[in-house]
């Protein structure tokens, strides 16, 4: 008979009981698939998306500071345009840059806008795929649609503001006095540029905005159409205040654009609400207090 203080022996193919380890990730919710999503998820969704729109643009900012003096120069061409087509000179005047920190601040300023227009593909989509989960399954087909409208709008904006720059700089320096001379400096030279070119680029982008109200049923073209004098006069009270020049000429140019844009998206919304009504879909027959799928638990 064995020891009481006797060891007994352990056989060694014996396995230790496997321990279960808890993973190291959440597991994510499933989503409804109406798209339903609580008020965190909406705000998480959200960060998820401005992240990806900011690291979509670190690329073009790195190629903003690569070429920056090439994108400079071209982006200086409508100053010049404007004196020696506008005034007859024969020669661009230089422009001024006061300070030590000057041109590393102008650096900054052309290579981030190099990286917002290079990355508006992706912002675009990033702003499109936020708003699609409270939309229907059919109805997120159109999602190619839209995007291959919205980034042609949004670059021909910028294209506008780049083409009308030159005739609203000669607007402006005609006011100048005879006996005074205007010395320009680079840094308000592209601060009204890049102001210019980003709000043309998405004041273009409202018919895309409207037909995406539409498609998801909460605007209808005959609501549109009962508002459009407002509509109009706000177009035209965006544009004065948005334009950085502030000169008649620069307001018309980006309002009447505008209210083409905004007849074209209610023709796309006639067009639409007709082809919903055609299959049963008609969005007007719900109640305005009827709960909304966003849970703010």
């Amino acid at each position: 008979m064995a020891g009481v203080n006797e060891a007994i022996p352990i056989p060694r193919n014996r396995r230790r009981p496997r321990v279960p380890v808890p993973p190291l990730r959440r597991k994510r919710r499933r989503r409804s698939p109406d798209g339903a999503m609580t008020l965190v998820e909406h705000l998480r969704e959200l960060r998820a998306r401005l992240v990806k729109s900011f690291a979509a643009a670190i690329p073009g900012v790195v190629v903003g500071l690569v070429f920056y003096k090439r994108i400079s120069a071209f982006l200086v061409q409508p100053f010049c345009d404007a004196h020696i087509r506008g005034f007859g000179q024969t020669s661009c005047p230089a422009l001024v840059q006061n300070g030590i920190t000057a041109p590393f601040n102008t650096a900054l300023s052309v290579a981030a806008m190099t990286g917002i227009l290079l990355a508006a593909p992706v912002w675009l989509y990033q702003l499109w795929a936020f708003v699609t989960p409270g939309l229907h399954t059919n109805e997120r087909r159109w999602s190619i649609a839209f995007l291959s409208t919205a980034i042609p709008l949004f670059f021909s904006g910028a294209v506008v503001a780049y083409l009308i720059l030159p005739k609203a700089i000669s607007v402006l320096l005609s006011f100048t006095l005879t006996d005074a001379s205007n010395l320009v400096e680079v840094g308000d030279y592209l601060n009204i540029l890049i102001r210019m070119i980003l709000v043309f680029g998405l004041a273009f982008e409202m018919p895309v905005f409207i037909a995406m109200l539409n498609v998801a049923g909460v605007l209808s073209a005959r609501n549109l159409l009962r508002s459009w004098r407002y509509t109009t006069f706000g177009i035209f009270v965006f544009a004065a205040v948005a334009t950085p020049t502030g000169d008649p000429f620069t307001m018309l140019t980006l309002a009447l654009p505008m209210v083409v844009l905004f007849l074209a998206a209610y023709l796309f919304c006639v067009w639409n609400d007709r082809r919903r009504a055609a299959r049963g879909t008609d969005y007007d027959q719900f109640d305005d207090d009827e709960a909304s799928p966003l849970d703010y638990t």
